[in-house]
């Protein structure tokens, strides 16, 4: 056993959405799936995607694109599935990556040039080799209402 075991880890799973790299806490992803025969839900607001079954299962697909002010760059849209107060939720995101295991020491504050958009449902960033990858808060993303309402 090694003597490094004041060092914590936290794992992501990640994504990509409009080029840019985000992570969800791995504990929050319950699968990741391709959406199929979505209905959509007349009225709701537009970052709803829409409803699909799911194993037996409702669920809400929110367009993560557009809740975040960002460019789709798939047309052939990937989800991760999370839940909030027993609904579940499906995340349209362009692609899945890796499973990344991070530093929780590195783990830094939202940059203050951060989009005002991303910087309230971003719980903070890590700077990797080649990018920065966004932290996102499941529980901010999915506040939709919220989310309308500043916008």
């Amino acid at each position: 056993m090694s003597n490094d075991t004041d060092q914590v880890f936290n794992e992501y799973v990640t994504a990509m959405v409009g080029g840019q790299l985000f992570g969800l806490p791995i504990r929050r992803v319950q699968d990741v799936f391709l959406p199929d025969r979505l209905t959509k839900v007349p009225l709701a607001s537009p970052e709803i995607g829409g409803l699909i079954n799911l194993r037996g299962r409702i669920v809400t697909l929110v367009d993560l694109a557009y809740r975040l002010g960002l460019t789709r760059r798939s047309e052939t849209a990937m989800a991760i599935g999370v839940e909030l107060d027993g609904e579940s939720y499906g995340l349209l995101i362009d692609g899945v990556g890796e499973v990344m295991s991070l530093d929780a020491a590195a783990l830094e504050r939202n940059p203050i040039n951060l989009d005002a958009r991303l910087a309230a449902v971003s719980s903070g960033i890590y700077r990797l080799e080649a990018q920065l990858l966004l932290v996102l808060d499941v529980d901010r993303v999915l506040d939709i209402d919220a989310g309308a309402a500043a916008a």
